[in-house]
């Protein structure tokens, strides 16, 4: 399934996917972002995990710093490209999350945004391992999910788009519960709190579970 945004989500459609989003989805984008921000002091170094076309890194990338963005659509990469020119604080890669092709203990952010734990269709416990091996001691490690009250709002904006042919037709009696489930076989999970503590457990020195905007779960892992 990760293959999928490769293959079908990638570039221009998966920017169309958040250009076509609804007002509350745009909060909920927002929030999220600037949950992230609030994180990074001068000089840091930032990882992006699932940077897609560039959309958070150039919202970031003004707070200074130096960023590393990593996917493995080539499409996207290529996009992101462009979309961050003039970001010379930024830097792009074609690397898996789970498989970093990055010096270990070298950041002091890593973060992973927009249910990227469950959109990447990978063990998340590596992931979560992954992450946490390339973040210094003292740094911080950020995935997020969607909140539970939130449901209503992201299922609209999935319904939106399948209307536009960017994902497949929902398939409306597998989806519920936090479960979207497409007829072209994508499927999209959330990630509990609980499940989020589960992942992290001894990962870090500590680790806090926080409902953002209510829309967002952050997990925050300090190394």
């Amino acid at each position: 399934m990760s293959s999928y945004y490769t293959e079908k989500l990638s570039a221009e459609r998966l920017k169309l996917c958040y250009d076509l989003a609804p007002p509350a989805v745009q909060r909920y984008l927002a929030a999220e972002i600037e949950y992230v921000r609030r994180r990074i002091g001068a000089g840091s170094r930032v990882l992006e995990l699932g940077c897609g076309y560039g959309r958070a890194l150039r919202e970031l990338a003004p707070c200074g710093g130096f960023f590393v963005g990593i996917d493995t659509s080539p499409d996207s990469l290529r996009m992101a490209k462009s979309y961050l020119a003039g970001a010379a604080n930024v830097e792009l890669a074609a690397t898996d999350a789970v498989r970093l092709a990055l010096p270990r203990e070298s950041f002091d952010l890593v973060f992973c945004i927009q249910n990227g734990v469950s959109a990447f269709h990978v063990d998340p416990r590596a992931l979560f391992e992954s992450a946490v091996g390339v973040t210094r001691r003292g740094g911080k490690v950020l995935f997020s999910s969607y909140a539970a009250e939130f449901w209503g709002d992201r299922l609209s904006w999935f319904r939106i788009q399948a209307a536009h042919g960017l994902v497949g037709e929902l398939d409306e009696r597998a989806t519920r519960n936090g479960v979207i489930v497409c007829r072209d076989g994508f499927t999209a999970t959330t990630v509990s709190p609980a499940e989020l503590r589960a992942l992290a457990r001894g990962l870090g020195s500590d680790v806090a579970v926080e409902t953002v905007g209510g829309s967002s779960v952050f997990c925050e892992i300090t190394v």
